[in-house]
């Protein structure tokens, strides 16, 4: 099992859910995890009984909300003493302690996720000072500018920390039609990437090929291409 989390302030739920959809469209078992303070997953996927902590089936992703760790989902789903069904877990994170209880300096791998409001930038920061070891993470970066001195400037906020930042970035697009779409989706429960730019699409596939390591671009973009026709 593969466990892959997405660290930060800044809002990450369509994102992961979108990832997670072209995984499941690739016959990947996947575990979305919303662990974060806001629990947006809670709002935006529908669930029939919803609870404290529960898992859901949505669009073949199932996702768990209101859990600290594994071990408690696990647990939840009566396998204390077995592995999870799952190919790849993905962990939406926003505190020190989510951080640490489900492992994720441990992962095969972590992305931090901002955008450059002074919120998003110093509230994540302020999330990973805290943690005791050394973690490795991919900067996933939501700009309209896409512009050098931004990247620096989160460099020189991390100064002193635990990081180590790899020397690939990925950007996304702040884009009105981008919001919009994802906007539709929640209010029709829907997954869908055809109207997304197609700058957004290209993140969500490196994303995809970043986690899977062996399968090639053209598999996943034909994996988006099923998702758009609603196969």
């Amino acid at each position: 099992m593969k466990k892959v989390g997405f660290i930060g302030a800044y809002d990450k739920t369509d994102m992961i859910l979108n990832i997670a959809k072209i995984l499941t469209t690739m016959n990947q078992r996947v575990l979305m995890v919303d662990s974060t303070i806001m629990q947006k997953a809670k709002y935006i996927v529908p669930a029939i009984n919803p609870t404290l902590t529960y898992v859901t089936d949505f669009e073949d992703i199932d996702v768990a909300v209101g859990f600290k760790n594994m071990e408690a989902i696990k647990e939840y789903l009566g396998l204390e003493n077995e592995e999870l069904p799952y190919d790849i877990v993905l962990v939406d994170a926003d505190t020190a302690e989510k951080i640490e209880g489900f492992h994720l300096a441990e992962a095969e791998k972590n992305y931090f996720v901002t955008a450059f409001d002074l919120y998003s930038l110093k509230k994540g920061i302020e999330i990973l000072s805290t943690i005791p070891s050394p973690i490795s993470l991919t900067k996933i970066l939501f700009s309209k500018d896409m512009i050098k001195e931004e990247d620096d400037y989160l460099n020189l906020l991390s100064m002193g920390y635990k990081i180590i930042w790899n020397e690939y970035r990925i950007y996304f697009p702040i884009e009105n039609g981008d919001w919009t779409v994802l906007a539709e989706n929640q209010r029709v429960s829907k997954i869908k990437l055809k109207k997304l730019s197609i700058q957004y699409k290209d993140s969500i596939i490196y994303i995809v090929q970043d986690i899977l390591k062996d399968v090639s671009e053209g598999q996943i973009r034909k994996a988006v291409k099923i998702i758009e026709r609603g196969v």
